[in-house]
């Protein structure tokens, strides 16, 4: 399970309790869960996202060394191209730092709505290790609304997938369905934000819990 929009840091260690395998981190200064702060230790297994909107390669990478992140999530309308020149200054900066903790990865972000067509994605399979799937709305993400998984039939790419958009405590009998199903075959893991939040970036740790207990006493 992966943590978006992680902001306070007393937060943050009380999320890592729960041990998800991912926290995001939010690197767009138009949202409310921008963060700017530092990341306390947290344990190894937990990896961090970092999740950017249409910024440059050099601003992400700075991001990467600076905070420092496991993998990039590109949450903009940046091309297949841009995530190719990406892949390549992330896998010349893992030689430089002589990185032993596995690779950089890259998970491209795709907003769903009826008129989303997966043939879209092909371009970008060769550089991507994750896609992730979001509801398309007003913003870049944490509208707080999900998206019609039945559409995730017609996908066919071998790129495991995040589950994003607006999924929380309400929604676990319709998960748990969906995680029984041939749908979810490639789904890498679920991603939670702003339905389990008492303020943006604070999150509700008792909710997460029972929302961790519920989806794995039903799976």
């Amino acid at each position: 399970m992966k943590v978006c929009g992680m902001k306070y840091m007393e937060n943050m260690e009380a999320v890592s309790v729960l041990k998800p395998d991912y926290m995001g981190f939010i690197f767009w200064e138009p949202s409310k869960r921008f963060f700017t702060g530092s990341i306390p230790t947290l344990p190894s297994s937990i990896k961090r996202v970092g999740v950017f909107v249409d910024a440059t390669v050099d601003e992400i990478i700075e991001k990467v060394v600076q905070v420092p992140l496991d993998l990039i999530q590109l949450h903009g309308e940046e091309s297949a191209p841009f995530c190719a020149q990406l892949r390549e200054e992330l896998q010349l900066l893992e030689k430089e730092h002589q990185r032993t903790n596995g690779t950089y990865k890259i998970i491209k972000t795709f907003s769903v709505g009826t008129s989303f067509t997966f043939e879209n994605l092909k371009p970008y399979e060769p550089y991507c290790d994750y896609f992730l799937f979001d509801t398309k709305g007003p913003l870049p993400g944490g509208n707080g609304y999900t998206f019609d998984w039945e559409l995730l039939r017609s996908y066919r790419s071998g790129v495991p997938f995040f589950l994003s958009g607006g999924i929380g405590l309400t929604d676990i009998p319709q998960l748990s369905e969906f995680l029984a199903s041939p749908l979810a075959q490639k789904c890498h893991a679920i991603d939670v934000n702003s339905k389990f939040e008492k303020s943006p970036g604070l999150k509700n740790t008792k909710d997460l819990q029972t929302f961790i207990n519920k989806l794995q006493k039903e799976n």
